[in-house]
């Protein structure tokens, strides 16, 4: 009797979200992205890199539902969907786009509760609570302060807790670090880090600031013009020079 064949590693793994040949647009006469194949594993920290104008954020939109989906598919744990954005934060996606969109006049706690809007009741409420103040402990020094009041920075952090307040299975993080010091890019990456390996979270991040990132990430994927450039691990991607070949370019 012969031995069975061996599945391949990566169908041993769970793909919670896959894109296959997506097109997207603002415009339909002007598509920004041009046949983007895309897969993030469970419990993966993936990057999406690229110069200016590459698309990257374009390509979170998409996966939200924000942009006008031209062809192709989208992948949400094993079934094509026509992206709807209150339909996926029901079924575990959260997006933090860039800017710190959080509720100027709204207190922190009002503004984590925002966040949990789509949750059952306020046992569960009080419980994301608790994971949003363990992971910023400042938010939980002054839940009464009125979010405006706070730096940039902390107005950030606040924006990525609002995030995770539905604890969803995959959370989408669009320049989490665009504009802030030095000190707060760091620690913003500390917590990226920590979301995906102490809570255990798949994240998908788009970041310019690609030194730091590129050295957390187990894959990336480097967009050119709406293409895809090249993808893969860090260590595959510095053995091929894609990232300077790409940036250097522009």
């Amino acid at each position: 009797m012969g031995l069975a064949p061996q599945t391949p590693l990566k169908n041993l793994m769970s793909i919670i979200l896959e894109l296959k040949d997506l097109h997207a647009a603002y415009n339909p006469e002007l598509p920004i992205l041009k046949g983007i194949n895309l897969t993030i594993d469970e419990g993966q920290l993936v990057a999406i890199m690229g110069p200016n104008g590459a698309g990257k954020s374009t390509v979170l939109k998409a996966i939200f539902g924000l942009v006008k989906i031209l062809k192709g598919e989208v992948i949400w744990q094993g079934k094509a969907i026509k992206p709807n954005t209150e339909k996926l934060v029901k079924q575990g996606l959260s997006f933090v786009p860039q800017g710190r969109q959080i509720f100027q006049t709204l207190s922190v706690e009002q503004n984590l509760e925002m966040g949990g809007y789509s949750l059952p009741n306020k046992k569960v409420l009080a419980e994301r609570y608790e994971v949003a103040y363990g992971l910023f402990p400042f938010l939980k020094e002054r839940p009464k302060l009125r979010a405006g009041t706070m730096s940039g920075g902390q107005q950030q952090m606040l924006a990525v807790a609002r995030g995770l307040m539905t604890d969803p299975k995959l959370l989408l993080l669009d320049e989490p670090t665009l504009g802030l010091a030095p000190k707060m890019v760091s620690e913003m990456f500390e917590k990226i880090l920590e979301i995906n390996k102490k809570l255990g979270m798949t994240v998908c991040v788009v970041e310019h600031n690609i030194k730091t990132l590129f050295k957390m990430v187990d894959h990336a994927y480097i967009l050119n013009h709406g293409e895809m450039f090249a993808e893969g691990t860090p260590q595959e991607l510095e053995e091929s020079d894609a990232l300077s070949k790409v940036f250097l370019a522009h």
